[in-house]
């Protein structure tokens, strides 16, 4: 275990190493104030890295992961994240990522207790509830699974829509636009869920406009 541990120290300097070699210059440029385009929020699980699976370099995507990529309202960390994102970096898109096989979301289909867990997972549930008809009339287990990661996704895009930094930064600049993605483990590869950004937005005019400007903008 402690060899393991001495390891990453010794992978990070190889990993120095490499990139000095590509770019002289990285480490200065890294060390520059960050102006991400991107906001990614995704799950914790070790095996989905953001920027690696967006093919970008550290400081074009700035990052926020919880168990299941969830976008909880009482959630001050997703919060803070969000309009940090929006306000300071003037991020020009923000995406939720799920991912086939998330342990979250299959832990929230099980009758079980969970613990500590049950009021996280509860949003996972509220979400089943919510698609229930659409997902009981999936026979294949495993398809209903990946269907869930998908509609928890959309769900989580809506919840971003929602709050009044997204809201008021599109209203005056057009910007950012959300999108709901899933990561594949099995090929590598992303699925753009290809939300309506515009019509979700319209969508919440009624009962989660913020600002009172968005039916003049839309």
């Amino acid at each position: 275990m402690a060899a393991t541990y001495e390891e990453v120290f010794e992978n990070n300097k190889k990993w120095v190493s490499a990139q000095l070699e590509k770019d002289a210059d990285f480490f200065n440029k890294l060390a520059a104030d960050q102006t991400p385009d991107y906001l990614y929020i995704g799950c914790a699980d070790s095996r989905v890295p953001a920027n690696e699976i967006m093919g970008l370099d550290p400081g074009d995507v700035f990052v926020h992961r919880n168990v299941a990529n969830l976008v909880n309202n009482i959630d001050l960390n997703v919060m803070a994240c969000i309009i940090y994102a929006v306000n300071t970096l003037k991020v020009k898109h923000i995406i939720v990522c799920g991912h086939y096989g998330c342990g979250g979301v299959k832990a929230a289909m099980q009758p079980k207790d969970l613990g500590l867990l049950n009021p996280w997972l509860r949003n996972i549930r509220d979400v089943y509830r919510l698609h229930k008809d659409e997902l009981n009339a999936i026979t294949d287990e495993h398809k209903r699974y990946d269907r869930l990661v998908e509609l928890n996704v959309e769900e989580q895009v809506f919840n971003v829509i929602k709050t009044v930094a997204v809201q008021r930064s599109y209203i005056e600049n057009r910007y950012p636009v959300v999108h709901g993605w899933v990561f594949d483990l099995k090929t590598g590869l992303l699925k753009d869920l290809e939300i309506d950004f515009e019509a979700m937005l319209k969508r919440i005019q009624e009962i989660y406009d913020l600002t009172g400007e968005l039916e003049h903008h839309t």
